[in-house]
Order: structure tokens, then sequence, then C-alpha cells
């Protein structure tokens, strides 16, 4: 079991409590868990600014890029499939840019920045299940591609390739961190060369292809011309990929802390490694564009966008006695490369789900084996098949999820209609907050509802930019009438200081419950058990009843010590 419970049987904080916590070993090593559900300590981000970017970039060297760019310009024609790309680009990066400066400056992941940014407590659980939902959708997409590179270059049947592709990462993701760090930052070089030599060897060999890939107008209607439909379903289909921004902050939350002296190289990374993944991200979309041109005449449009055809048939201008060696190596690395990424984001998603809902956490390392076996029934299920369908529909909620984040740190904050910093902690949030959730509930409704051609074909392909544009109106006209009042229930009455010198504390202190020293971020006062409390513990009681936040909401403005009475 994962812990014992503190004294389920009592209402109230009459007495304090006498039965400890006591954790798995599993939820205990810090090696495994990787403060899955926790603010990331300044003891534990050991590592440097690049390290940190590098681990995180090393994350999408996926080839998903490459197939969802070859789809786009086989449905729709270099000239809408190149507007798409664009437009998906600027969208994701510039929503990505507050995101990862919030979760690299307060060191928390995506579930709990969504809470403190809109969402409330149990509001982001809806999150984490998109969230949840992103990594084990990509996890599939870039399983079927390995599995497609075992099938070719080692003739291991579809199925069997399914099996291994899902239980080859699982290694490497239970250590965290710790490993991928180091994974990432070997073999980052490696995968850069192989992933430009057959563009170079192609510019090198036969240039004007480049030049005839504007021609190319796949099984468009419209040929190689400019639609506005297509580029609308073509952006919806790119902008799945909005919620890699999580996985990019799952690691950028280990960033040491801003100083004068890191400053720059600190903004650096975490603009490289956060937003700046859509840069290399938009350019394998267009290579991949590229590579189903260079292939549809000698495989076929039907299996032009499969990476492992496209980079056999552009390693064989160079390399062509081992060119199916080398495509296949590539193409395992790259996706052990992501998919241990999404494997571990995956579990940092589930961790937090369950153990909001259920008060139960067995450790990060259970939730591993959840999201490898939902993405392999999707591989088995022939997920990769349905493409460009399963993308667009996912693309109008996870807009809606991130849509509404962003509007709260960019919009909300500096007019202060939100607390100006995170916090995530249950103790000291409502379970629902109206703002981010209510934005994010309207928002996706009515663009699925577009999606599905209730309001006609334009609205349809650009369902994803309907869903963005009303999540980022919404929000602030939902913080405006609500007041802000449903961000913090209680104010932080801690006496140990939350901020030093500018920076979060590093001071420890023990928690009541399990009796484990945490950094002060990490901390809550509870009148349950008369004594400070880790974030961990306080999401794990079950007996509460969050009797701490009874006395009503605190208006933003109001004084501490007011506040502080209140609770």
């Amino acid at each position: 079991m994962t812990d014992t419970d503190t004294d389920s049987q009592r209402p109230g904080a009459a007495e304090p409590a006498t039965t400890r916590r006591s954790y798995h070993r599993w939820a205990k090593n810090d090696t495994l868990e990787d403060y899955s559900l926790r603010y990331a300590p300044k003891s534990f981000r050991r590592w440097s600014p690049y390290v940190v970017a590098t681990t995180a970039l090393g994350g999408i060297a996926y080839l998903a890029d490459f197939a969802i760019g070859g789809s786009i310009a086989i449905s729709y024609g270099f000239s809408s499939a190149a507007v798409a790309i664009a437009i998906a680009a600027v969208i994701i990066f510039v929503t990505g840019i507050p995101i990862a400066y919030y979760s690299a400056k307060y060191s928390i992941d995506m579930d709990l920045l969504t809470r403190g940014a809109g969402f409330g407590y149990l509001g982001s659980t809806l999150t984490s299940i998109i969230y949840a939902s992103f990594t084990f959708i990509f996890f599939a997409l870039e399983g079927s591609i390995m599995a497609q590179a075992f099938e070719l270059g080692l003739h291991i049947p579809l199925a069997i390739g399914y099996l291994i592709s899902a239980l080859l990462v699982i290694p490497l993701v239970v250590y965290g961190m710790t490993a991928l760090s180091k994974m990432q930052v070997w073999t980052q070089p490696i995968w850069l060369i192989l992933m430009v030599a057959p563009f170079v060897a192609i510019a090198i060999q036969d240039p004007g292809k480049f030049s005839a890939f504007t021609h190319f107008g796949g099984d468009s209607p419209t040929g190689a011309g400019f639609s506005f439909l297509s580029a609308g379903a073509g952006a919806g289909v790119a902008l799945s990929l909005i919620a890699q921004i999580g996985e990019q902050v799952d690691y950028l939350r280990f960033m040491p802390d801003k100083t004068p002296a890191n400053a720059k190289r600190w903004w650096a990374s975490v603009l490289s490694a956060g937003p700046g993944w859509v840069v290399l991200g938009a350019l394998k979309q267009l290579g991949g564009a590229f590579l189903a041109f260079y292939v549809a005449d000698k495989v076929g449009l039907t299996k032009a966008d499969q990476p492992i055809q496209q980079y056999l048939a552009g390693l064989k201008t160079f390399a062509a006695p081992v060119a199916l060696g080398l495509a296949t190596f590539f193409v395992i690395l790259s996706q052990i490369k992501i998919n241990t990424t999404n494997a571990y984001s995956g579990s940092l998603s589930w961790s937090n789900f369950f153990s909001r809902l259920l008060h139960w956490h067995p450790g990060r390392v259970v939730w591993i084996f959840l999201n490898v076996g939902i993405s392999l029934a999707l591989m088995e299920g022939g997920v990769f098949g349905f493409l460009n369908n399963v993308l667009g529909f996912y693309s109008n909620v996870a807009i809606a999820w991130i849509g509404a984040v962003a509007a709260d740190l960019v919009i909300n904050k500096p007019l202060k209609l939100s607390p100006s910093y995170i916090e995530f902690k249950r103790a000291h949030l409502y379970n629902f907050n109206p703002v981010g959730f209510g934005s994010m509930l309207i928002a996706s409704t009515v663009s699925i509802i577009a999606y599905f051609n209730a309001f006609g074909a334009y609205a349809k392909a650009f369902s994803p930019i309907i869903a963005i544009g009303i999540a980022i109106v919404a929000s602030p006209l939902l913080a405006y009438l609500t007041k802000g009042r449903y961000y913090i229930a209680r104010a932080d009455e801690m006496a140990e200081p939350l901020v030093v010198d500018g920076q979060l504390s590093g001071v420890t202190m023990t928690c009541a419950v399990c009796a484990d020293d945490f950094e002060r971020p990490d901390m809550a006062a509870c009148p349950f058990h008369e004594g400070a409390i880790c974030s961990l513990c306080c999401s794990l009681e079950k007996s509460c009843h969050d009797a701490c936040k009874e006395s009503g909401p605190v208006h933003l403005g109001m004084p501490v010590a007011k506040a502080a009475a209140r609770a």
C-alpha cells in the first residue's frame, strides 16, 4: 500500500493526529519519484540551465512531426500545408512563453501550474486527463512509427513491434530526470546529424527537388494552390501539438533559480527549450512534407507520410548500401528519445489525477505502466491510420486548455484580476475556479460543435482558432465578474516567510504527518493536524474535509493580516 491514513474517523481537528503516514518505498525514492506531485526543491535542482534545456529539447526528437507534415501536405497540398504549419507554430510559440517562464520560476509542472492559473484544485483534474491523453496518443503514434521501422528494417510483424516499442522505454523512464538527462544529452549530436543528413545530400545531388516541392498537390482537390479551408484544417492538425509545452515544462521545473549571474543563460534556456521547441518542430513538419513529396512516386501517397519510408529514401542518396540499417537506427533512436518523455510526463499527469480524486499515491512508477498500457492498446487498434482525425479533434480541447492558462498568466495577472504568484497547494485553493475551468469548458464546447460542422465549413476548419479566441476572451471576463475571489481560499499564514531575497525560500520544515523534511514552498499550515503539512500529505488526507477553508473566499487586494485572520 501507498500510505497509512491519519485518524480517518476524526471529523474535526480537536486533538492532534497520532497516526503517521508512511509511503511506499517507490514514492519515497526521490530518484524514482522526481517530485511528481510537488514543488521541485532547490536541493534537487542541481543541473545547469544548459543540461535542463538539452534534456527538454531532446524530447522533441520525435518523428510524428515528419508524419504530421507529410500527412498535411498530402491532404492539402504545398501552399496550404506551409501556411497551416506557420499558423500553428506562431500560436504555439506565443502561448508557450508565459507557461515556460512561470513553470521555471516557481519550479512546478504543468498540472500544478494549471491549478493556480485559474482552474482550482479539483478543476485541474480535467486538464490532467487532457494532458495524459496527449501523452498516450502521441506515445501510440510514435510507437507506431517505431514499429514500422521494426517491420521494414528487421522484419518484425507490426503487432509484435508495437509491444517491443512500448516496453523498450520503461527502464529509462523509471529513473526519471536522473537517467533521462544523461540519455538525451549523449544522443543529441548523433540524432541531429542523422536528421539533417538526407536534406543536405538531396540539396547537393538534386537541388531542383526543393523548387519542385512547391508544386506538390498530393491528394488535394486544389492541388498545390492555397485554400483557406485547407489551411485551417491543416493548422488544426498541427495545433494538436500545443500541449507539448506541458512536456517541456516537466523538465523546465528543474531549472536553477534565476540570478544576476545566470540570467542570460537562464532566459536563453527557458525560451529555447520552452516555446522554442516549436521552431524545430515546424521545420521538421516542413521537412516531413518535403520527404513525403520526395518518396511519393517511389512508395505511393499511402505510405509517403511514414518516417521510415521518408528516411530510407533520403539516406539512399548517399549511403545506399547501409541506408536501411541507418534509417531503422535513426527512427528507433528518435522514438526512444520522445517516448521516454511521453511516458514520463504521462506518469506525472496520472499521479496528479489519482492523488486528488482517490487520495492515493502508490508512486509515479506505477502510472508509467498505465500510460504505456493505454498507448499499446491504441497502437494495436491502428491509431496511426486515423492520424488527421484524431489530432484534429484533440486540438480543440488542448488549445482551449492552454489558451485559458496563458490568458490568466498574460492578461489576468498584469491586470491584477488574479494573484501575482502561483499557488498550487490544496490547503490554499478552491476546488473549482470558474475563471480557467469555465473558460476552457466554454471554448472547447463551442469549438467541438464547430468541428462537427454545426456552423459551416469555415468554422469547422478553424475550430481550434475559435477555441483559443474564446478562451482568451472568457478568462479575463470571468475573472472580472468573479472579482478573482476563487483563486485563493485562505492566505498563507505560516510564520516562516515564503520568499527570501526575491527567491522562494530553501528553508526545510518537517511535515507533521509523514515526518519528512521539505522546503518551505511545499508546506502549508494545517489546523487539522496542528502543524505544518507537506503538499502531498495534504492531498492524500481523506478526513479533514477541507476544514481549513471554511471561512469563505479571500478577495484580491485583501490585506494579508485580515485574510489570515479570516482563515
